[in-house]
């Protein structure tokens, strides 16, 4: 018999973490789906369910040095509708499942889920994005691209929550977005890929790129966005190729029912020249 807690603090639910092996839920857009059963019978759940969704220090958006702070039972409704939020954060949840998804699923379960094609992890990569975990013993902050190790693989322990994810605060006035999936929304992502920049007198003064859904997990390289800063917009397209190359041997994408690895790492380059082209340069 499965068990089911309720906490109504964290400090409840951190206690119940500790004393018990539980799976944790809040809006349970992907649990659900994984521990289904057909024929209208309830979800095989493996272990006990810990329940957030009703602990209000987990459900604050604030601002705080300079980053953006996401409580980890946030829908991405909510994060998507908040006035504080900028749209470099919110354009790639808007195409994020379903409206009636995006009313329940959080920005910490997709991160959680680790999923190879999980939506939003280009964008946290990208943004130097920063998880908080906490146990009865304390608390520990880890960049997100440490916190994932692989796919549906994370550095979270048995007696730990995810409580938030912060997320630094800039201006990046050039932001471009794209995700090919086999239709417009309720798809998952065949390739991701999310980049921010800021240009000033035609020079790039800074450049984030990550690639979602060609490698165990999003895949984002310092050392080619080095060679974009500094560079003129007039000079962009002597970059391309170099970066062709070096991208390319960084993805690795495989075959599976939604794609060909092939297919992935040709639109996952194709769209890194459109951004250049189309987001850089112009």
């Amino acid at each position: 018999m499965v068990n089911v807690f309720v906490p109504e603090t964290l400090e409840e639910a951190l206690r119940i973490r500790g004393q018990h092996e539980t799976l944790v839920i809040n809006g349970g857009t992907d649990v659900m789906v994984k521990y289904r059963r057909w024929n209208g019978m309830p979800p095989d759940f493996p272990l006990d369910v810990l329940h957030i969704g009703n602990i209000a220090e987990l459900k604050r958006i604030e601002i705080a040095e300079g980053k953006l702070i996401i409580g980890a039972a946030v829908t991405l409704s909510e994060l998507m509708e908040h006035s504080w939020v900028p749209d470099y954060i919110t354009l790639p949840i808007r195409e994020m499942a379903s409206p009636s998804i995006r009313n329940m699923g959080t920005l910490a379960g997709n991160l959680c889920n680790a999923s190879a094609s999980g939506d939003s992890l280009p964008m946290l990569y990208a943004l130097d994005a920063e998880v908080t975990l906490a146990s009865m013993h304390g608390t520990r902050k880890l960049p997100v691209a440490q916190f994932i190790t692989f796919a549906k693989q994370t550095l979270l322990q048995p007696d730990e929550l995810v409580t938030e994810i912060m997320i630094p605060v800039s201006e990046f006035p050039i932001v471009y977005y794209r995700k090919i999936g086999g239709r417009k929304v309720n798809a998952i992502s065949k390739a991701s890929f999310y980049a921010v920049a800021i240009k000033k007198d035609g020079i790039i003064e800074d450049v984030r790129i990550a690639f979602g859904s060609v490698a165990p997990t999003a895949v984002r390289d310092r050392a080619c966005e080095e060679i974009l800063i500094g560079t003129a917009e007039t000079e962009l397209d002597s970059k391309i190729e170099s970066l062709r190359t070096r991208y390319g041997e960084l993805l690795a994408p495989l075959d599976d029912i939604r794609s060909t690895a092939d297919y992935r790492r040709h639109v996952s380059l194709q769209l890194l020249e459109d951004f250049i082209g189309k987001g850089l340069a112009k």
